[in-house]
């Protein structure tokens, strides 16, 4: 890759471009060229933008973009045939999981929840708690009231000179 990016490199500066134009011109840091040019791998997380970079940075620089990937393409050969094949069947794994999830949904294929009618629930639980509050009230109301007196008791408070 370090060969792949003095080649880049030689290209720029032989088409008269600095860095910075080059890096302002196709939208991404200086930094992320300059790891290109200088082959440093390890600064991408992801080996396909990488490979997308260098595609674009080959086309920026009018070179054949696809004899700039099919050298990229044997840096990455010679780089993953000593990768164990499980490692690249989990990372396959993980980036179609990441796919899923990036993945723009439409409204027509978005899975409904069952949205739940509260009315009919609220009105019922509203209900019970008014019948409750009536009961109470009666239950509460006749036992705060006066047992009436008979005309007997009132004959006597009479007598004994209290009012009724």
């Amino acid at each position: 890759m370090k060969e792949l990016g003095s080649y880049l490199r030689r290209t720029r500066i032989e088409n008269g471009v600095n860095l910075e134009e080059a890096a302002d011109d196709m939208n991404i840091s200086v930094t992320q060229l300059e790891n290109i040019e200088n082959g440093n791998t390890r600064a991408f997380k992801d080996i396909y933008k990488l490979k997308q970079y260098v595609k674009m940075y080959a086309k920026y620089l009018s070179l054949n973009p696809d004899k700039v990937v099919d050298e990229f393409n044997d840096f990455l050969f010679e780089h993953t045939s000593k990768i164990c094949l499980d490692d690249i069947k989990n990372e396959r794994d993980r980036q179609e999981q990441k796919e899923t999830v990036e993945r723009i949904k439409s409204p027509y294929t978005i899975e409904h929840k069952e949205k739940i009618n509260w009315a009919p629930i609220i009105i019922t639980i509203a209900s019970i708690v008014l019948f409750f509050s009536l009961v109470v009230f009666i239950i509460l109301h006749n036992v705060s009231k006066t047992p009436p007196r008979s005309s007997e008791l009132k004959g006597f408070n009479h007598e004994i000179g209290e009012e009724v």
